[in-house]
């Protein structure tokens, strides 16, 4: 994550621009003219496959960067990102982008921040062959629960726009292993569930789901 400071200054380079839930944020193949920085909402990335097939990779929340790879590679987009919900993201003109990061001398930073999401993606490969249907799905939900900032503070956190697919995609189960994972978790009082709703009521004892394996 960029610093308030630097975050600020690099909204100010480009324009705002919203983004309904269910929209196609960035697009597969096309080029990488300009990255978006997410300032609200959440969004996700997927990789369209040859067959038709979709790969979930990561899900992306405010203070994202979406799009950078493709503007530093000068090639075309390697997947798609899509608005889970009704999304704010601040549009950046590529050469203005390198411009700005050239001056402020963030080249290494973003490439620790790259480094990251590698790191980030590794950890998640490992836990898809190795850990239990309810521990992935305990560990996903808390890390969507980071992404939107709703953490911090002891009260249920609410998570919309994702469907049940969406869950079963990024944890590498079916959506019937998701619904049954979801009514055990709901069993015992942690989640509660509505079209495209997940609620988190209690977050302390779902962490301490997370650790087990």
């Amino acid at each position: 994550m960029l610093s308030d400071e630097v975050w600020r200054d690099l909204r100010s380079q480009g324009v705002t621009r919203m983004f309904p839930a269910r929209s196609v944020m960035l697009r597969q193949g096309s080029p990488g003219t300009h990255l978006l920085a997410l300032t609200s909402g959440l969004a996700k990335v997927v990789c369209r496959e040859s067959n038709g097939a979709k790969t979930w990779l990561a899900f992306r929340g405010p203070g994202d960067l979406l799009g950078e790879v493709s503007v530093f590679h000068g090639t075309a987009r390697t997947a798609d990102v899509v608005a889970l919900t009704p999304c704010a993201a601040v549009v950046l003109d590529a050469k203005r982008f390198v411009r700005f990061v050239e001056e402020r001398g963030l080249v290494i930073h973003l490439m620790r921040q790259a480094l990251a999401r590698m790191r980030e993606s590794d950890l998640h490969r490992g836990e898809l062959q190795t850990l239990p249907l309810l521990v992935r799905l305990a560990r996903t939900l808390l890390r969507l629960a980071a992404l939107t900032g709703q953490t911090a503070g002891g009260d249920a956190v609410r998570l919309t726009g994702l469907s049940q697919e969406e869950v079963a995609q990024a944890i590498g189960v079916t959506r019937n292993a998701v619904i049954g994972g979801l009514g055990q978790l709901r069993a015992v009082g942690l989640v509660e569930t509505a079209r495209r709703v997940i609620v988190i009521r209690d977050v302390e004892a779902l962490r301490r789901w997370a650790a087990a394996d």
